[in-house]
């Protein structure tokens, strides 16, 4: 299972996460049948640039694009969550009742069963509500909320929760959602280095006991 998380993980970050190409000609690799060039879409930026060694969109179209893109920003959302949950953990942060349950891996056999259906039904609760309510359940467009107001794959705001994003430049949106991108990404190298270490003995060499 853990290996399978990883594997998707790594995945879903393939479609814009490396060096850009020598040549800026478009092809089936950066370009779909439209002539949309995916090289120029928000992600493909620095320090990597634009990157699709597993050739996931060489016959997409945007559609498909936006569909691989809401998979990376789901990824490393989740992702910059498992760091901080990490690093919570490991210096020794605990809820009332779980001081004794020790931190990576070791507490996936420590957890009392009870407590795993408590985080069971609480993923599956945060699964659907962070999703379009205006397209749910899961874009199956199955109520009457009428038109979603989302701008792109992964606005959750559905017209509730705002932050002030209504009141930012295009170009200030654009540079946000450019950011929440590269910390996805940095997260999930992050928590990857930290499970990967943590196997190989020495993750107290990255991060002292209890800091």
């Amino acid at each position: 299972m853990m290996k399978l998380a990883v594997i998707a993980a790594l995945a879903g970050s393939a479609t814009a996460f490396a060096p850009s190409p020598v040549a800026q000609t478009k092809t089936a690799l950066n370009a779909d049948v439209s002539g949309t060039d995916f090289s120029k879409q928000l992600g493909a930026q620095p320090p990597l640039g634009f990157f699709d060694p597993l050739g996931l969109l060489e016959d997409a179209d945007q559609e498909e694009f936006d569909r691989l893109r809401w998979v990376e920003l789901k990824h490393g959302r989740v992702s910059m969550l498992a760091v901080v949950g990490y690093l919570v953990t490991y210096a020794g942060v605990r809820f009332p009742g779980a001081e004794d349950i020790p931190s990576g891996f070791a507490a996936l056999d420590a957890i009392p069963g009870m407590v795993w259906a408590q985080m069971i039904a609480t993923w599956t609760m945060m699964e659907a509500a962070n999703q379009d309510q205006f397209v749910g359940p899961w874009g199956t467009n199955q109520n009457g909320l009428g038109e979603s107001p989302a701008e792109f794959k992964g606005d959750f705001r559905n017209g509730a929760l705002d932050f002030g994003w209504d009141k930012l430049s295009a170009e200030s949106k654009m540079r946000k959602r450019a950011i929440e991108l590269n910390n996805g990404r940095a997260a999930q190298m992050g928590i990857l280095g930290l499970m990967v270490h943590e196997k190989l003995g020495n993750v107290d060499n990255l991060l002292p006991p209890h800091f």
